[in-house]
């Protein structure tokens, strides 16, 4: 199965710029001021949940080297489903000048994630554990940069 592409792929981000340029930029102060009663619910807090429950997964399967079960949940951890459009616009207008950091957390996630399901495959223990430590750091980066102000932008959430 190809590889889907990610949510800010150099192609997608010119894409987006181009929708962006072409809506003149109307939409952006719109979706920037969304409050968390008049957002609909994000696809995004679904996907991290699912994240979540596979990361731990991913645990139990390294404890019982059921490396086949490792390899799968990895190549599910770094291909992961993206927002659909509306809300990767909601997310690029509030990120703003640190979208470049985002996608560099994603990129490493997804990196990470391949070095995970290539050592599972080689059954190689070590290999996987510092691979899935590699995850969860890039994980930790992202959420202790994003999580708070996410969650009190689009959630209401302090």
């Amino acid at each position: 199965m190809p590889s889907q592409s990610h949510i800010f792929s150099p192609p997608r981000a010119a894409a987006v710029a181009l929708m962006m340029a072409l809506v003149g930029g109307a939409l952006l102060p719109a979706v920037a001021a969304d409050t968390p009663d008049q957002a609909p619910p994000m696809a995004l807090t679904a996907i991290m949940r699912d994240l979540g429950q596979d990361m731990q997964a991913v645990t139990a399967a390294i404890a019982r080297e059921d490396w086949p079960n490792v390899a799968r949940l990895a190549v599910r951890i770094g291909d992961h489903p993206q927002p659909p459009l509306a809300e990767k616009l909601r997310i690029l207008a509030f990120v703003g000048k640190d979208t470049a950091r985002f996608r560099d957390y994603d990129k490493h996630t997804h990196e990470a994630a391949q070095r995970l399901a290539r050592a599972a495959q080689d059954k190689d223990g070590t290999a996987t554990i510092s691979a899935f430590a590699d995850v969860q750091t890039a994980c930790l980066a992202c959420h202790q940069q994003f999580r708070q102000s996410f969650q009190a932008h689009f959630h209401g959430r302090q």
